[in-house]
């Protein structure tokens, strides 16, 4: 089984971030979600470099922190992969970073005069109703 054509958003300048923190971002979600499973191959540097339109260092910068963070792996003449692993620490890596924009929205909230009450009601509005609905926590 050869690498697989990735299906993640185009990446651009005008984006927020910087053009290989989008792959990196990009790649850690196909893992959380489940979209590329432990072992998957992945494009080549130059291969998805060609995909996304972006330089081959800036696809080797991505793979190179993804690798330090242990979702991917690579294996000389090989290839990249992904690790068995990468789904925990990637969800744990996206948690992180809800925990992160959570505690910041609290501080606007804070600033803005919200009490506590008024922003758990903004955040039980914001959550989809399909997902208390799904867990079968019906709120």
């Amino acid at each position: 089984m050869g690498p697989r054509k990735l299906i993640i958003p185009p990446i651009s300048a005008a984006a927020p971030g910087a053009l290989y923190q989008q792959i990196v971002d990009a790649l850690k979600r196909e893992v959380s979600e489940g979209r590329l499973a432990p072992g998957t191959p992945l494009p080549s540097f130059r291969g998805l470099a060609e995909d996304l339109l972006v330089s081959v260092i800036t696809v080797k910068r991505a793979y190179e922190e993804l690798e330090r963070e242990g979702i991917l792996y690579r294996r000389q003449g090989l290839g990249t992969f992904v690790a068995e692993a990468a789904h925990e620490r990637s969800r744990d890596a996206k948690k992180e970073r809800a925990r992160h924009l959570l505690a910041e929205a609290l501080r606007e909230a804070s600033e803005a005069g919200l009490e506590d009450a008024e922003v758990v009601r903004l955040l039980r509005a914001l959550i989809p109703r399909r997902r208390t609905v799904k867990h079968g926590n019906r709120t």
